[in-house]
């Protein structure tokens, strides 16, 4: 415990530290999956991993409805994301097939080195899979180890119960609850908060690394561990 003159206690010292840049829009290779920064080349893939029949509970927390055509996918979704100046989103693009998700670095504060991952959205290719292990993974990497940002945050609805069970698994911890963060779509909307930092990452790195191991994956790429189990 540190205190100042006054007797009063005071946060630890952060030597050398400077604002972090931005997040840039370049492309995230993995083995499992490619992150490219999102653009409109991506409409058609993406529209039908997410928008096509069947999909319409994966837009229940999303601050638009499901689009219903391409033209309203782009207009409401991919442009948005494409052109927003303080926000990084990329299209993920599994080995071997089209873009199947898609995710934003957002919030971002460099003068703090804090950043979001936000707005997470897996087609079915992608739901429990490798791929979207390794695509937050790739994020994750990219703000701590290339960037140097302090804290990553995770945020989602408090009834968004899949969203809260992947930050878990991914190794965020649970902060607290925001109650009437925000009105979505009409309406209330309770916020959970979920933040990983820096000195906590080395070790969730590994962790993942030794899950995303292809020794861990049998001949029919069923996980020999589950992530939960390193």
């Amino acid at each position: 415990m540190e205190r100042n003159q006054y007797g009063q206690q005071v946060g630890a010292p952060v030597p050398h530290w400077s604002t972090r840049p931005l997040p840039g829009r370049g492309t995230l290779a993995g083995r499992y999956v490619t992150a490219e920064p999102i653009s409109l080349r991506h409409a058609d893939a993406l529209f039908a991993a997410v928008c096509g029949p069947g999909n319409g509970a994966l837009w229940t927390y999303r601050p638009v409805p499901q689009p219903e055509s391409i033209a309203e996918f782009e207009k409401g979704v991919l442009r948005p994301l494409a052109e927003h100046a303080e926000c990084t989103s990329f299209a993920f693009v599994p080995a071997g097939d089209r873009a199947s998700g898609l995710a934003t670095l957002s919030s971002c504060a460099p003068e703090a080195g804090v950043v979001e991952i936000s707005g997470v959205l897996w087609g079915r290719s992608m739901r429990r899979s490798t791929a979207a292990t390794e695509a937050i993974h790739l994020m994750l990497r990219y703000v701590f180890q290339q960037l140097g940002y302090r804290r990553v945050e995770w945020k989602c609805d408090s009834r968004n119960e899949p969203s809260a069970r992947a930050a878990q698994r991914l190794g965020f911890t649970y902060e607290g609850r925001f109650r009437q963060h925000m009105i979505v779509r009409g309406r209330n909307r309770d916020t959970d908060w979920y933040s990983m930092l820096d000195t906590e990452w080395p070790a969730i790195r590994a962790r993942n690394e030794r899950w995303l191991d292809p020794r861990n994956f049998d001949q029919n790429g069923h996980q020999l561990q589950r992530l939960e189990e390193i």
